[in-house]
C-alpha cells in the first residue's frame, strides 16, 4: 500500500489563511505584526529563501522589513542594527539568515536579539526555554513538523521517535518537541553504530541529516510516518531530500516530499511566530 502523502504546500496554504485572519484582527486595532529580515553577503540560498519570506509575508498582513548588507558588513554594524530593532515597537520580530559571514560570531549575533523577537527560537535564553517545556517561541522547522504530524492525527504519545540528525537547528529542538508531546526519542548522528537498525524501530521517523536519500525503503517500519526535512539540489538541477521518497513511499503509513514538504511549512510557522509575537505585545500595551 503507498504512503498517503503529507502536503507541506496544501496545509501551509490552511494555516497562513489564519494567520491572515489575525493579521486583519491586530491591523484593526491599529497593529500591523513587522518583521525584519536581516541578510548579509550574497549566498544564493539565502537571498532566494530572504525574497520567499519576504513574498509569504506581505501576502498574509505582514509588515516585511528587509535588510540586506553587503559581505564585508562589520559585526559591530550588525549589532547596532538588531539594537535599533530591539527598541523599535513596530517590529515585532527579527530574523538574521545564516549563515552569517566568517567574520562574524554567529553566537553573539542571535542572542542579540530580544528574546520575544527572537523568531528562529536559536538564542539561548528561548533554546533553554524549550528545554524546560516552556518555549516563548517554538522554531521554525520542528513547529511546521509537528504541525504535519497533526494534520494526520497521528498519536505522538507513547510512539517511538527517531530524528536522523542532530543540529541544532532541527535535530535537536525537534526532539524537544517530540518529548513534550509524550513521544520515546532517540536521535541519531554520523556516529551512530547501524543506522537502519534505530530507524526500524521509529513509529516516526525525522530525517534531517542533509544526507541524499540517507533513508532507504529497508530502513523504515512499516506504516511509519517518515518527515523529510533534508534538501539539496542534484547535477540535474532537481532538489532531493534525505529519504529516497519513490522507495520508501511504498513501505511507510504517510511521509511527506521534497520540494513541497517541509519548506513551505517553515515559513509558514515563521509568519505565525511573527503574527503571535505582535498579538503579544498588543495585549502587553493594555495592560
Amino acid at each position: 500500500m503507498t504512503a498517503q502523502i503529507i502536503s507541506g504546500n496544501e496545509l501551509a496554504k490552511k494555516i497562513r489563511e489564519d494567520i491572515a485572519k489575525r493579521a486583519a484582527a491586530l491591523a484593526e486595532k491599529g497593529v500591523v505584526p513587522g518583521l525584519a529580515v536581516i541578510l548579509v553577503g550574497n549566498d544564493p540560498a539565502s537571498t532566494v529563501y530572504v525574497r520567499n519570506k519576504e513574498n509569504a509575508s506581505v501576502k498574509n498582513g505582514i509588515r516585511s522589513i528587509m535588510e540586506r548588507y553587503p559581505e564585508d558588513f562589520t559585526e559591530e554594524a550588525l549589532l547596532e542594527r538588531i539594537r535599533v530593532l530591539n527598541e523599535d515597537p513596530s517590529v515585532h520580530g527579527i530574523l538574521v539568515q545564516l549563515p552569517l559571514p566568517k567574520h562574524i560570531d554567529t553566537r553573539k549575533v542571535i542572542d542579540a536579539i530580544a528574546p520575544e523577537k527572537d523568531m528562529d527560537c536559536f538564542s539561548v535564553f528561548n533554546t533553554g526555554m524549550l528545554m524546560i517545556g516552556e518555549p516563548r517561541i517554538k522554531p521554525c522547522t520542528p513547529f511546521g513538523v509537528m504541525k504535519m504530524l497533526e494534520s494526520v492525527n497521528y498519536p505522538i504519545r507513547g510512539a517511538r521517535a527517531v530524528i536522523v540528525g542532530a543540529s541544532n537547528i532541527v535535530g535537536k529542538p525537534m526532539s524537544m518537541l517530540l518529548l513534550q508531546a509524550g513521544a520515546t526519542v532517540t536521535i541519531c548522528n554520523s556516529k551512530t553504530r547501524d543506522l537502519g537498525f534505530q530507524t526500524r524501530q521509529a513509529d516516526i521517523l525525522i530525517a534531517a541529516s542533509g544526507v541524499r536519500h540517507i533513508i532507504k525503503a529497508d530502513m523504515v517500519k512499516p506504516g511509519a510516518v517518515v518527515i523529510d526535512v533534508g534538501i539539496g539540489r542534484g547535477e540535474d538541477g532537481k532538489l532531493y531530500g534525505d529519504v529516497d521518497f519513490e522507495n520508501v513511499k511504498e513501505v511507510a503509513g504517510y511521509i511527506s516530499p521534497v520540494p513541497g514538504g517541509v519548506g513551505p511549512m517553515t515559513i509558514t510557522m515563521l509568519l505565525s511566530n511573527a503574527v503571535d509575537a505582535a498579538e503579544k505585545a498588543q495585549k502587553a500595551s493594555q495592560q
